[in-house]
């Protein structure tokens, strides 16, 4: 007997390696909740709300290659839709499943609840179909060529897509035949018309051929669609160096020989930086960089456009010249044989690097001193694992740690161009379930984490077994950052943060208070030799947070009237 429409869904997307559902029940996805129960791959989050669900499918995609959040029709769908939006802002490809009335409810247009009472049952589908970058609603005679559109598509975007169920069709068999689907990794999500891939590869060799100082710019794109090592490979056989933006940060661990720091325009770590990469002579930018305020120092950064060869996902600039139907991987590994294959050297830097990357931060303060931002980031920088993942929720504390280097083999992620305050912790729970074999740190300022707090006990419900590590300041901390003034609006409630995972049900965790430099250096020492979850409230003087500079805001938020050129 053929596969119900849900059951066959969940059994496509499980093809791609998808181990885990979040979301919130609902009764109109009720058969999606159900077949998840019994799915033999799958596993059902119980989120504590739609908006972490999505948070937590984002994170877990990061990590995977591809995510799933399961809602309900109207409240549910539309809860989740910040968070989908960041997974399309941020190039991620999580599969919104919902479920919908019926088509006997529909057609006899009788009015139910999660509606206007306007008997208007499609409102939702276009809000949520907006929130990615692929559409459908599920049959039993579509199923099998809709799913297999759908998910070619959100792979080749590495965007969300959107899949709705009425309740009723959800349950009928399908009257296709069953589709078997491949895992991520061996999908093949580009191709490559041979005649613009051959005048691509011979463009970029001679580019480089010709440049003395040529500097590389990895973007996120290449962890998006798994091009990581293809990228470490062209790196060694090319012997260029690289930089990352602050939204590529650790797109390969920033111990390797060939990274030179962090590029983000006038506020590039070292600062020497900037005027290596401005003055390159050559810029290859591999992915797409993202000329974002937040990733160009508040678009200080001078990138020459004549400069730059630019490789997207499936297309390639230089300058005037655009080639179509070009797949990066394809580059990437043509490139590589290249200079496998010939005798030509690069005209790099040679053995003369231009800047040395930053140095471990110094370690500040001591004994009964308060804590704060200069005592605690250097100690994070030494407790940090080779194998650790570092997630950082979206705030000052992203600010510090994109301005950090980080240890060897460590990999991180945060949400630079969609920037939503709370990310994090729902993003954290979903990149330990996705990478098990990594400690997942997360680091969170107060005010983000009391907006998605609840899946601390999430957290403890799935055994998963984090570092979380709040900076509590008493404020919304970037806020007072751009403010032109402080504003009570910023001044948060005063938890008691140390106590939320035993409250939230979570059983053996390590749980601390570090006020002063030694608590701080007592607590970090305990934490890596404790088997378990940790949490840890980090106290930060408020005082930190002070506005900056009228200029800096203005450039930032640009609300005056330009004053005349003389």
């Amino acid at each position: 007997m053929s596969p119900s429409v849900v059951t066959y869904a969940l059994d496509r997307l499980a093809d791609l390696g998808i181990g885990h559902v979040f979301g919130v029940p609902g009764d109109y996805a009720f058969p999606l909740n159900d077949a998840v129960e019994v799915h033999p791959r799958l596993q059902w989050v119980p989120s504590a709300n739609e908006l972490n669900a999505a948070y937590a499918a984002d994170g877990y995609a990061r990590r995977r290659g591809a995510g799933i959040v399961c809602t309900t029709y109207g409240v549910g769908e539309l809860s989740a839709l910040n968070g989908l939006m960041g997974a399309m802002a941020e190039r991620l490809p999580v599969f919104h499943l919902v479920g919908t009335p019926s088509l006997r409810i529909v057609r006899q247009g009788l009015i139910c609840h999660h509606t206007l009472g306007d008997r208007v049952y499609d409102r939702f589908e276009a809000i949520s179909a907006a929130a990615s970058c692929v559409s459908a609603r599920l049959t039993p005679e579509n199923a099998v060529i809709e799913l297999e559109r759908v998910i070619d598509k959100a792979l080749e975007e590495s965007r969300p897509a959107y899949l709705t169920f009425p309740m009723d069709l959800a349950l009928m068999p399908i009257t296709g035949t069953p589709i078997q689907g491949a895992p991520i990794g061996t999908i093949n999500q580009h191709d490559s018309v041979a005649v613009e891939l051959d005048a691509v590869l011979d463009l970029l060799m001679g580019r480089i051929a010709a440049a003395e100082r040529p500097v590389v710019l990895p973007t996120i794109t290449l962890r998006r669609y798994g091009l990581v090592e293809a990228f470490e490979a062209f790196l060694k056989a090319s012997g260029l160096a690289y930089a990352t933006t602050p939204m590529d940060k650790a797109v390969i661990a920033e111990d390797h020989p060939a990274f030179l720091g962090m590029y983000n325009g006038a506020r590039s770590t070292p600062a020497a930086l900037q005027a290596v990469v401005e003055g390159a002579d050559l810029l290859l930018d591999v992915g797409g960089l993202v000329m974002e305020d937040l990733n160009t120092g508040l678009w200080s950064g001078r990138l020459d456009a004549s400069r730059t060869v630019a490789l997207s996902a499936d297309w390639v600039q230089a300058g005037d010249q655009v080639f179509t139907s070009v797949s990066i991987s394809d580059v990437l590994v043509g490139l590589t044989r290249r200079f496998q294959a010939g005798s030509q050297r690069t005209s790099s830097w040679g053995d003369r690097r231009p800047v040395q990357p930053q140095p471990l931060l110094p370690l500040s303060g001591a004994g009964d001193q308060p804590t704060g931002s200069a005592s605690f980031y250097p100690r994070l920088q030494r407790f940090l694992r080779p194998t650790d993942l570092l997630v950082s929720d979206t705030g000052t504390c992203l600010l510090q740690l994109n301005a950090m280097r980080l240890p060897a083999g460590v990999a991180m992620e945060s949400q630079t161009l969609w920037s939503s305050i709370g990310w994090g912790t729902p993003a954290a729970l979903g990149c330990a379930l996705a990478d098990p074999d990594r400690r997942v740190v997360l680091v969170s300022g107060d005010g983000a984490h009391q907006l998605t707090v609840q899946e601390i006990g999430v957290m403890g419900f799935t055994e998963v077994r984090p570092v979380v590590i709040v900076l509590n300041n008493g404020l919304y901390g970037v806020e007072a950052l751009i403010s032109e003034t402080g504003h009570a609006y910023n001044n948060l409630p005063p938890w008691r943060y140390a106590e939320i995972p035993a409250a939230l049900g979570c059983r053996g965790w390590w749980c601390g208070r570090a006020s002063t430099v030694a608590e701080l250096e007592q607590a970090l020492a305990a934490i890596n030799v404790y088997d378990g979850a940790a949490y840890l409230e980090v106290l930060i003087p408020a005082e930190e947070s002070q506005p900056l500079a009228a200029e800096v805001i203005e450039t930032m938020h640009q609300t005056r009237t330009p004053k005349p050129l003389r």
